[in-house]
Parts: structure tokens; sequence; C-alpha cells
């Protein structure tokens, strides 16, 4: 039996996480009370034909405060029974929720006469405390689409070939923001840019002619043995602490060139030695 709980500040994408994971066979339930979790993975385990063998709950902000605090007591329990749960967190900055809220004119659960809109949005991340700093993976959406954030949550949660933890090499731009969800992250901005080669600046990380120009690079060989040589000492240690999953950002200034080529030749390397090694470029087509 597996099991996923999706939380979240409203308005960070939660449904859209619950309406992925059903397209992908698991049993959603949207607003589970916090105290029903140990029935539920009970009375699933105690089915002999194991009907829903994948679950997916969402328990959010609109529980009882004093079930969202009994959170790591409930979690530690359903995990003692040996199910796999999962604690995923979405989230995105306080400028973005509260536009998405002002485009939808839907009522943000902790809004009152007496709380503002951006007051709820702040008090939610501290109602949800309990949940965030438990979450095996948090997710920031605050420069996500629909479909970039449907990607990655397909990409985080179901993309697993193999059991353990799921690493994820990212790169991404800079002047874009680092990733809130990186638990190590590089800065490969000190290395030659292709961008200024004319010849070459429309091509990607991706492409042959970034690819070829970066190789002759000795500073890049020399960035890519130091990253490596970090990851493969470091990245297993990760894992031995039962870590669901890790994701390692590298960081240009676009996105588009020596963040993307690094990400790739590292993640090709790290696959040697790890399991379950996924690479995502947050910018290459922002």
């Amino acid at each position: 039996m597996r099991l996923i709980v999706v939380s979240g500040r409203s308005g960070s994408g939660k449904s859209t996480a619950l309406n992925v994971l059903e397209d992908h066979g698991y049993y959603c339930i949207d607003n589970l009370p916090a105290g029903l979790l140990i029935d539920l993975a009970e009375r699933t385990l105690a089915s002999n034909d194991l009907l829903y063998p994948k679950i997916a709950v969402s328990i959010d902000a609109r529980n009882l405060p004093g079930q969202l605090e009994r959170f790591p007591e409930l979690l530690q329990e359903v995990r003692s029974r040996n199910i796999r749960c999962d604690v995923v967190f979405l989230d995105a900055d306080d400028e973005t929720l509260l536009k998405r809220f002002s485009e939808t004119r839907r009522k943000h659960p902790l809004t009152s006469e007496e709380r503002s809109l951006a007051e709820a949005i702040a008090d939610e991340g501290k109602v949800l405390g309990a949940i965030s700093d438990l979450c095996d993976l948090k997710v920031d959406t605050t420069s996500l689409n629909l479909y970039q954030l449907k990607d990655l949550l397909k990409l985080r949660l179901l993309d697993e070939p193999e059991p353990g933890t799921a690493f994820l090499i990212e790169s991404f731009g800079f002047k874009r923001g680092v990733p809130i969800d990186a638990d190590v992250v590089f800065d490969v901005r000190c290395l030659p840019n292709p961008y200024w080669k004319p010849e070459i600046r429309s091509f990607s990380g991706l492409e042959q002619p970034v690819i070829d120009y970066l190789s002759a690079q000795p500073e890049v060989d020399e960035m890519f043995t130091d990253i490596f040589t970090y990851l493969s000492k470091w990245l297993p240690r990760f894992a031995a602490s039962n870590r669901s999953y890790v994701t390692v950002a590298i960081g240009c200034t676009g996105g588009h060139h020596r963040s993307v080529y690094l990400a790739e030749k590292t993640a090709n390397a790290l696959k040697n030695t790890l399991r379950n090694v996924q690479v995502r470029h947050r910018d290459l087509h922002g």
C-alpha cells in the first residue's frame, strides 16, 4: 500500500495534485480530517482484496487546529504499520497566492470579518507548520502554470521505476530565483557563458553546438568534476537517512546553457551508481 498526503497553503495547487494522482490510479480523498488518517490506513490494510492499494488524501487548513497539531504523531503511527506514506507540501510566495485568490474570487478558508486575505494567507503557513516541517517533498508552484505543475508532479511522484530515494537534478536561472524546494544548490555563473557567443546563443545546453563549446572549456570540466565528486559522496548519505526525495539545483544566469548542460551531464554520471535519478530543466522554455 502507498499513501500520499497532500498539503499546502490554499491556492498552491493541491487540487491539481489530487487530480494528477487520481488520473494515475489513486483513490483520492479531499479534506480528510487528520484524525481519521490512522483509521483509513487500518481499514485499507484490513481489506482482503486491497481494492485501493494507492491512496492520496488532502489535509489542509480546513482541519480543526487540534488535529493539525497531532499530525506528527499520526504520521509516525501510520508509518509504524509499514505503510509507505509520503507527505507532499505545495506552496507559493504570498504575492502569488494573493493574486490567485483575487483572480478566482474564491473565499480563503481562514478569512473572516476580522482577518483579511493577506493575513489569512500568512496565518495559514503557521497553521500548517507541523506538516510543512515533516514533508518529504516540498513543491514551489510560484512560477509554474497548470501544465508545468502537472508535469513536475508526475515526474516526482509517479516516475519511480525502482524503490528508494528519488534524486532530481534540476537546472534553473538565478534571474528567476533559486528553487525554494532545493536541498543542495550549485552556482555555475562563473563559467564561460555561451550567451556571449552569437553563433550559438540560440541553442540550449541540450544541443550539440553548446555541448561542444562547454565541453571544450577546462573550467567547465573542473566544475563538473567537483560537483560530481561531492554528490557521489553525499547523496548516498541522504538516501541512508530515509529521505524519499532529494533535489539538487544547478543554476546559471538564465537557465538555458551552462546549468542545463551540467545538470544533464551530472544526472547521466550519477545514474551509474544511484537509482531513481531524474532530471528537469525549470527555466529552459521559460
